[in-house]
């Protein structure tokens, strides 16, 4: 018989470590960091100054209920997303979400490969259309050839690079009281460039592809650590991991 046992909670097991609990939680709020959304941020803070601030008391609490839940239904069913919506739901509804996620994605994923390929261009310059299309090509071998175990790796260490903001906290002159004001005390405007502004915020921090990104790689967390079993399959299993989420 399997046994059900985690095997995070033996005292001998490095799935303990702190590092090693770090990962699909870690890699997909870091990956909504994304060059599109830099983009977008950037461009709302230089448009809007910090009258956009507001946006956080929102998009925060709402992207950790998302990703918790997103977390905890692929850690307990096994499964991804599609596969739940596949099971429990009508078929139209699967085929219209695929879709809509499909759109959303390639629309995503070509701003963020355009961002990218200007940002080389930036630091060393040429040209931005092959820059753009090698980075592509690059990613595309990454995800196809390296196997999930090694790449996470590789994708959890690059989380790193986030401390960036941190630096800038330091090197900035930030007038933080305004900064407090504009946060709790907004000065909205409904002009369309506001309007939309704030629009391509919340579409940018709540981005379909992360639900769907956090639950497969839930499973695929399931698949590569030996003795973890699905929270249906395996209770005993539950507090450890909902925690870890």
């Amino acid at each position: 018989m399997e046994s059900d046992i985690d095997p995070s909670s033996t005292p001998h097991s490095n799935v303990n470590s702190w590092i090693e609990k770090l990962g699909p939680g870690l890699i997909t709020g870091a990956a909504d960091d994304d060059p599109s959304g830099i983009a977008t941020y950037s461009q709302a803070g230089a448009a809007f100054g910090y009258n956009i601030l507001w946006t956080i008391l929102l998009t925060y609490p709402l992207i950790v209920a998302i990703q918790v839940i997103s977390a905890r239904i692929g850690r307990v069913s096994g499964h991804g997303l599609a596969t739940n919506i596949r099971r429990h739901y009508p078929a139209w509804l699967l085929y219209g979400t695929v879709i809509l996620l499909l759109v959303a994605n390639t629309i995503n994923i070509a701003a963020d490969l355009s961002a990218m390929g200007a940002a080389v261009n930036l630091i060393i310059g040429g040209p931005t259309h092959v820059y753009t299309v090698g980075l592509a090509l690059f990613s595309l071998v990454l995800q196809v050839f390296v196997p999930y175990r090694n790449y996470v790796r590789v994708l959890k260490w690059l989380t790193l690079v986030l401390f960036a903001y941190v630096g800038v906290v330091f090197a900035v002159q930030i007038p933080w009281m305004t900064v407090a004001i504009r946060t709790v005390f907004p000065h909205l405007s409904w002009n369309g460039g506001y309007v939309t502004t704030v629009v391509a915020v919340f579409g940018t921090t709540i981005s379909p592809y992360l639900f769907f990104w956090q639950a497969s790689q839930e499973v695929e967390e399931l698949r590569t650590r030996h003795g973890r079993r699905a929270l249906k399959h395996a209770p005993s299993q539950g507090a450890s991991n909902l925690k870890r989420s």
